[in-house]
């Protein structure tokens, strides 16, 4: 029963019954090794055709971890699926011996080991882990197998520091991922430190805290200063190419309409005064009656005789009309007739 109570630490991916993580990984204890389970020799065949669920192989990966980048994810996701049932293990070095043996680190260590307690691949992390691993640190942490790439390591006097990792048959190799490094992240930096630095100033950073000189402040600010009015100058540029083409859009338009519109009044003004237009029609047809009403009424070919009626005979002649077309033959005889006129009247009277 004690056995069992004290058996070694099922990998996260086991004990978490959710399908997300929702904890991160564990720190190993400086003391001891909790995992108290039966720790026979593995080989690598044994390792790949399985272990009970109590007996996880134990995988360690170590290394500095600086600016936690998809390289080293994608090491550690290799490294934690080399066994069908693996517990993986990662131990970071601790400042002073990366300060010593590499050079200076961009993150903390204490940011590095926090870092890869958030990996999904990692069970453990050991912190302030050992630049070459000793036998003692080995059997302190029940570690079955070493993952890193095959690549000789050299550094602190030797030719590759998994040198005796290897000739145990202890190591298993996982490739690195090309174009990421953390190298090739501060390269970038260095490379590009006007526009990281300039950046920094324009988001309240001061140049103390930039270790940036107070002409070189100035510098980056006017520079700061130019490409804002850079920016200004092309958003109007958009802003006028953008108006130019709705212009050319709503003339092509007017134009088009235009066109539609002449073509219809020009069709209507022919159908209206062309050479069979209806215009033409009417006046001809107004000219004719203005014709016939001008025309003479006693023309025979105008207008036909008068007919008296019956019924009404025709009043005789009055002494004016037969004055009128009885002209006097001299001038007593007119005299004469002008008096039997008058005495006509009286008589009448």
């Amino acid at each position: 029963m004690e056995e069992l109570e004290h058996t070694c630490p099922q990998p996260r991916t086991l004990r978490m019954s959710a399908k997300t993580l929702i904890e991160p990984a564990i720190f190993a204890k400086e003391t001891s090794c909790e995992c108290r389970a039966p720790h026979e020799k593995l080989t690598v065949d044994q390792a790949r055709l399985g272990t009970p669920v109590d007996r996880p192989v134990r995988v360690y990966a170590d290394g500095i971890f600086d600016l936690f980048h998809s390289g080293h994810a994608r090491a550690l996701m290799q490294a934690k699926n080399l066994f069908p049932n693996s517990y993986l293990i990662v131990g970071v070095c601790s400042d002073e011996l990366t300060h010593k043996y590499k050079g200076f680190t961009v993150m903390t260590e204490d940011e590095r080991y926090e870092a890869l307690r958030h990996c999904r691949y990692v069970d453990e992390v050991v912190r302030d882990a050992p630049w070459t691993l000793t036998q003692e640190f080995l059997e302190k942490h029940k570690i079955d197998f070493v993952a890193h790439d095959d690549i000789p390591y050299s550094s602190a006097g030797s030719e590759d520091v998994y040198k005796h990792i290897k000739e145990a048959g202890m190591f298993v190799p996982t490739q690195r991922t090309e174009g990421i490094s953390t190298s090739d992240l501060i390269t970038r930096i260095v490379r590009d430190y006007d526009v990281y630095a300039r950046r920094n100033l324009q988001r309240g950073y001061t140049a103390k805290e930039l270790n940036v000189s107070y002409i070189n402040e100035k510098k980056y600010r006017l520079q700061n200063q130019v490409d804002r009015m850079k920016e200004k100058v092309r958003t109007v540029e958009e802003k006028s190419k953008h108006f130019v083409y709705r212009v050319e859009e709503k003339s092509h338009d007017l134009i088009q309409k235009w066109e539609e519109k002449s073509r219809e009044f020009i069709g209507n003004f022919l159908e209206l005064f062309g050479p069979d237009g209806t215009w033409k029609q009417m006046f001809q047809e107004r000219s004719g009656r203005m014709i016939q009403a001008f025309s003479p009424h006693g023309s025979p070919g105008s207008s036909p005789p008068r007919d008296f009626s019956p019924s009404r005979s025709p009043s005789p002649p009055s002494r004016w009309a037969i004055a009128r077309t009885s002209p006097p033959s001299s001038p007593k005889g007119a005299s004469a007739s002008m008096s039997s006129m008058s005495e006509g009247d009286e008589d009448e009277k």
